[in-house]
């Protein structure tokens, strides 16, 4: 263990040594599963003509987002259960933190921009080929992943001017909250208002956006003359809006929870619930009630073992 103040140490599971190899074995299936699965999609999407939508495309980025984002974090833990060095350097924590930020904030936005192309798909389908183009969709990918970064470059300085009072970090990566916890009181000050105030408002406007076109969508399927044509209509959404619960009500309780809610234990299960299970959990959740991915496998698997 490295005592000089030129890092921290991650003691995420050092309170259970007992279940080390059962946390090993856990993170290594779930990630196996998360890259093959959200890999699977991604490709599928690629090799079939008929998902070239903009829905899919979306899917396709989401994937690549879920791989990136467990990534960031499982590999590392993996490293400390194997070999039981809990040291993370202080450049490598902070990058860590730059990057679980951006893509953690990627996730949500793309969430946002997916609900935004339901909704033109409910709401206005005869415009929506003209206004889900290509090039819309390339925009608002790449201004998102612009906002993402300016966002997380201004917590990452944050984080690296501030005074530490301890090095130990009761996690199994680097997370801002766990961070800014141990951050010297005087240090910190102007920096708690800007971190909840911004903070704040970044999380919330993806938030408030997808249920403002919720309500449009729900509000525009129910004037549906038959309840067959609601349940149809209303089905597209369905995959996404699981996606949107699952995702945003683990985030929110995670840092927006009262602090009489606060544990160390709490802050690590619900890490792993929204940064590893529902990464793996996403493609599954689209091919499972998504009847265009269906199809297209079936498509792909009758090619592959009948090709003539």
């Amino acid at each position: 263990m490295n005592e000089t103040h030129d890092g921290f140490i991650l003691l995420g599971f050092s309170e259970i040594p007992h279940f080390r190899l059962l946390l090993l074995f856990f993170f290594f299936i779930t990630y196996i599963l998360c890259i093959a699965g959200n890999l699977f999609i991604s490709f599928l999407i690629l090799l079939q003509h008929q998902l070239h939508t903009p829905m899919y495309v979306l899917i396709g980025n989401l994937a690549m987002v879920d791989i990136t984002f467990t990534s960031i974090t499982i590999p590392r833990a993996l490293y400390g259960l194997l070999s039981g060095d809990t040291y993370i350097s202080f450049h490598g924590c902070l990058a860590q933190v730059f990057f679980f930020l951006a893509v953690g904030n990627m996730e949500s936005y793309l969430l946002a921009i997916m609900a935004f192309d339901r909704y033109v798909a409910v709401c206005h389908p005869l415009r929506y080929i003209v206004i889900m183009k290509n090039r819309a969709i390339i925009c608002l990918v790449a201004s998102s992943w612009v906002i993402v970064s300016l966002h997380s470059t201004l917590y990452t300085v944050m984080s690296a001017t501030h005074s530490y009072c301890s090095w130990d970090i009761y996690h199994f990566f680097c997370d801002l909250p766990v961070i800014m916890s141990l951050s010297c009181p005087d240090t910190v000050g102007t920096e708690q208002m800007i971190v909840f105030i911004e903070g704040t408002t970044f999380i919330f406007s993806p938030v408030l956006f997808i249920l403002g076109t919720y309500i449009l969508i729900i509000r525009a399927v129910l004037k549906l003359c038959t309840s067959q044509g609601r349940r149809k209509t209303f089905s597209t959404c369905y995959s996404h809006l699981t996606m949107v619960i699952l995702f945003y009500s683990t985030v929110i309780f995670m840092y927006f929870r009262p602090s009489s809610f606060y544990s160390p234990t709490y802050d690590r299960v619900i890490s792993i619930v929204y940064s590893v299970i529902i990464p793996m959990l996403n493609p599954f959740i689209y091919s499972l009630r998504n009847k265009e991915i269906k199809s297209a496998l079936r498509k792909m698997i009758s090619i592959r073992f009948h090709p003539n």
